[in-house]
């Protein structure tokens, strides 16, 4: 499958982005189709050729997300941009374990529901037959 990536060049600090087309599993570092235009983060300015990332999309190249939110504030593709953030890997930790004790706590109340269900059913039972010797 191919993608529209950026490759990222340029001094240390002095960062400036390639917008190239290859192989999703190949390295933007090495060889590439086809150099789709750059992006200067730290100038703002970016030249790209419409024409050709629009074929490439039409061709069956997906572009990532960073890349699609940078083509739509372009306005060369239309769409929604798309939420790009990375998380720590310790705010990932942390997420999976309220997950699991989450989960846990949910299987211990519905095994508590399970066991209460017959005492339930049993109190009830005995209610309605105490209301009916009143009655």
């Amino acid at each position: 499958m191919l993608k529209i990536k950026l490759s990222r060049k340029g001094k240390k600090n002095q960062p400036f982005f390639r917008l190239i087309i290859l192989e999703q599993a190949k390295d933007p570092m090495g060889d590439f189709l086809e150099d789709l235009g750059y992006y200067n983060p730290l100038t703002k300015k970016s030249s790209f050729k419409s024409e050709r990332i629009n074929y490439w999309i039409s061709q069956g190249a997906k572009p990532t997300d960073s890349v699609n939110n940078l083509l739509i504030s372009q306005g060369i593709i239309k769409g929604e941009k798309i939420n790009v953030f990375k998380i720590s890997q310790k705010k990932k930790k942390i997420q999976k374990e309220k997950a699991t004790a989450l989960a846990a706590n949910q299987k211990l109340e519905k095994k508590k529901e399970i066991e209460e269900e017959p005492r339930v059913a049993k109190e009830k039972k005995e209610a309605g037959e105490v209301k009916s010797e009143i009655n």
